[in-house]
C-alpha cells in the first residue's frame, strides 16, 4: 500500500466512518447517490480534502472486496495479501486520527477499525447461518460505536445520520459477500457500483463536516 498522502493524513478522522450492517438500507442509500454527488460538488468547499477522502474509503472496499474474491476462490496467498492490505489501510485511517484529534482518539479509532475488519472477515469466512448470523450481530454493533465516535468528534455529524451511513455500508458488505460466495458475478457488478458510489457519499459527507469544523485547515 502507499504511503497516506499529508492531506489524507490530516483529514482522514472522516475515513472513520467505514462500516457495518443492515442489509436493508444499502439499496436506498446508492439510489441517492447521484442526487447526493451532484449537490456535493457544489456544496463542498473543501474539494482536495473531499478526494482525500474519497481515496481511502475506496481503497477500504478495494481490499475487503479483493478478500472475498480470493476465499471463494480458494487462494489463501491473495487471500492473506488482501487482509493485510485491509489491516494497512485502517492503520493509514487511525494515523490520520491520531494526527488529527490526538493519540488517544487515533487508537480508539484502530480499534473500530479493528472491529469492523473482524466482522466483515467472519462474514466472509462464515460457512454457516449462525456464524453469519455473529458476524452480522458484532457488524451492527460497531457500526453503532463508530456512530458515537465520529458524533462525538465532529459537530456536525449527527449520530444518526452516522449510522445510517454505516447500515447501508454494511448491508452492501453483506450482500456483495452473498453474491461473491454464490458466484453470481452478474449481480455483484450491481452491488460493487453501488458500493463505490457509496463510498463517495461517506466521504463527501465527511469533507462537508470536516471543512464545516474546521475552515482553517480544510482545502
Amino acid at each position: 500500500m502507499t504511503r497516506p498522502t499529508v492531506l489524507s493524513l490530516l483529514f482522514a478522522p472522516a475515513a472513520l466512518l467505514a462500516f457495518a450492517a443492515a442489509p436493508s438500507s444499502a439499496k436506498a442509500a446508492a439510489m441517492q447517490h447521484d442526487h447526493a454527488a451532484a449537490e456535493t460538488k457544489a456544496a463542498v468547499p473543501a474539494p482536495k480534502l473531499q478526494a482525500a477522502l474519497r481515496q481511502l474509503w475506496h481503497g477500504h472496499v478495494l481490499q475487503t472486496r479483493a478478500y472475498a474474491m480470493a476465499v471463494h476462490a480458494h487462494r489463501d496467498a491473495d487471500a492473506k495479501r488482501a487482509a493485510d492490505g485491509v489491516v494497512a489501510n485502517a492503520r493509514q485511517i487511525a494515523d490520520a486520527v491520531g494526527g488529527f484529534y490526538g493519540p488517544a482518539a487515533g487508537q480508539r479509532m484502530l480499534q473500530l477499525l479493528a472491529g469492523h475488519w473482524g466482522a466483515v472477515k467472519a462474514l466472509t469466512d462464515a460457512t454457516d447461518d449462525a456464524a453469519q448470523k455473529k458476524a452480522m450481530t458484532e457488524l451492527t454493533a460497531n457500526a453503532g460505536e463508530i456512530a458515537k465516535f465520529l458524533s462525538g468528534a465532529n459537530p456536525y455529524l449527527p449520530e444518526n445520520a452516522v449510522l445510517a451511513l454505516l447500515m447501508a455500508h454494511g448491508g452492501h458488505h453483506a450482500a456483495q459477500i452473498r453474491q461473491i460466495m454464490a458466484g453470481d458475478m452478474k449481480a455483484e457488478a450491481e452491488t460493487w457500483k453501488q458500493m463505490q458510489a457509496h463510498m463517495d457519499t461517506i466521504a463527501d459527507a465527511l469533507a462537508g463536516a470536516l471543512a464545516r469544523q474546521f475552515p482553517a485547515k480544510a482545502a
